[in-house]
């Protein structure tokens, strides 16, 4: 993998990007978060799993193989991070129509992520999957989650009226060691259950078995993903900021954030990876949308993650990045080798415009409309970058999740921001509790009814 990063500064791109003193006064800096990454790396357990997990993961692969054995269908009931790790996974590295392959192509079980609440999107998996040849996948650490803790409710009940008895073999649950309401729940039922470690936190969960069950069940390579995550830890341990990618990646944004750039936009240039561009906005958005700072400042600190699709978008946002507001930082993504290499045939008929593509591939196609995109924004003056994967595989785009995991972790050192924790989400989950009726919230049901009056001035009717 590799980052480009010439397109941040004033040199390439004129007034608005990022001036070298500006860059060497900010460097001053790094000392002390080199000092906080080591200091604190105790309490970033996330940053072991590509080292400490041998026994488990071939706990997992045992797991995957009985259920792909076992079961036409494999469904990953969760939320957030418990959820978009695997959906990154499967969508850049499994064939983009995998579960309409043979099952002699696919290899393995059918894969499905239920990542909300929606009752029509529910039910209609329903009507796609035999219930009684499904494993299902519940993670949830607390089992607090009420979406995940409803879902599972709901087929843990369908799957006792189809199967009897026999359906415990059907669930596999991922939770806490020792507390918490699913944990009591795979104690009593005796569900195969795997563990989220101590300290890691959800949107940095995908390189455990909140991830990799699923990556085992779709046959990915993890000792490759593993040793993609531990190259990318190699060279982000390195105290030289121009040795050390995830510092000059969390330097440069942060910089930019000062000068009022709160939009952070991941661009890939390959349809699988924009799942990884969704898992992305919730590392960077969870992480850095913080009110306090560390000493108990208030920061609003944060910067806004968006996901656009190259070639596709395009034709739809790019006219605001190249002619808007100086407000954004465009982190293009592109693959130096696709699995497939295709090219285009001879026009069908005789037209001149089009007979310069006869013979080209559409593999030079995308990677100059990457480019050329990239020129247009940075002859406009916006602040851009570009992170090549030599290819789609496992290590590559373990490389990119924890090269990715640690600028966030860096920038929040930067910020003087905990990166880890997400009390904003916590309030919305409080007041959902109460709304549903839960048990010792009745306090914050009064304080949501009493703020529920609404002026009907602002309220319209369309009819």
């Amino acid at each position: 993998m590799k980052i480009d990063f010439n397109n941040m500064m004033a040199q390439a791109i004129g007034t608005h990007g990022i001036r070298q003193d500006e860059v060497d006064r900010e460097a001053k800096k790094i000392v002390a978060v080199h000092r906080a990454m080591n200091e604190k790396k105790g309490e970033m357990a996330w940053r072991s799993l590509p080292y400490n997990q041998e026994t488990v993961i071939a706990d997992i692969e045992a797991t995957a193989r009985s259920i792909n054995e076992r079961f036409e269908n494999f469904v990953v009931l969760g939320i957030g991070g418990s959820a978009l790790g695997s959906k990154a996974l499967f969508s850049a590295l499994k064939h983009t129509y995998y579960n309409s392959l043979s099952s002699e192509k696919r290899g393995g079980a059918r894969f499905f992520v239920e990542d909300n609440v929606d009752p029509d999107r529910l039910n209609a998996l329903f009507d796609l999957i035999d219930i009684k040849k499904t494993a299902f996948h519940v993670i949830t650490k607390s089992g607090n989650t009420v979406e995940t803790m409803s879902q599972f409710m709901i087929v843990l009940k369908m799957l006792e009226e189809e199967l009897g008895a026999g359906f415990k073999d059907n669930i596999v649950v991922t939770t806490d060691r020792e507390t918490g309401i699913m944990k009591k729940i795979c104690n009593e039922y005796g569900f195969k259950t795997f563990v989220v470690p101590e300290g890691v936190g959800g949107r940095f969960s995908v390189l455990c078995p909140v991830g990799l069950l699923s990556a085992a069940v779709l046959n990915m390579d993890i000792g490759a993903l593993m040793a993609g995550a531990a190259a990318a830890d190699k060279a982000c341990v390195r105290e030289e900021l121009y040795e050390n990618p995830a510092y000059m990646y969390a330097l440069l944004y942060y910089t930019a954030m000062k000068k009022g750039v709160n939009i952070s936009v991941m661009m890939p240039y390959a349809d699988g990876l924009l799942s990884m561009a969704e898992w992305y906005a919730q590392l960077w958005a969870e992480s850095l949308g913080k009110e306090k700072a560390l000493d108990g400042r208030t920061v609003n600190a944060g910067q806004t993650p968006v996901r656009a699709l190259g070639v596709t978008d395009q034709h739809s946002q790019i006219q605001l990045y190249t002619e808007g507001p100086f407000d954004k930082i465009v982190a293009f993504v592109g693959v130096e080798n696709f699995n497939t290499r295709l090219v285009i045939p001879t026009p069908p008929i005789d037209v001149m415009d089009a007979k310069y593509l006869e013979g080209q591939t559409v593999n030079k196609l995308i990677a100059s409309e990457m480019l050329a995109t990239e020129y247009a924004v940075t002859k406009a003056g916006k602040m851009n970058m570009r992170i090549t994967l030599d290819a789609k595989n496992e290590f590559e785009v373990g490389t990119l999740l924890f090269f990715l995991e640690m600028a966030t972790a860096a920038i929040g050192e930067l910020l003087e921001i905990n990166a880890f924790d997400q009390p904003g989400v916590e309030e919305g989950k409080i007041a959902t509790f109460a709304l549903m009726g839960r048990e010792g919230y009745a306090k914050k049901a009064a304080e949501l009814a009493a703020g529920a009056g609404k002026s009907g001035k602002y309220v319209m009717t369309v009819e």
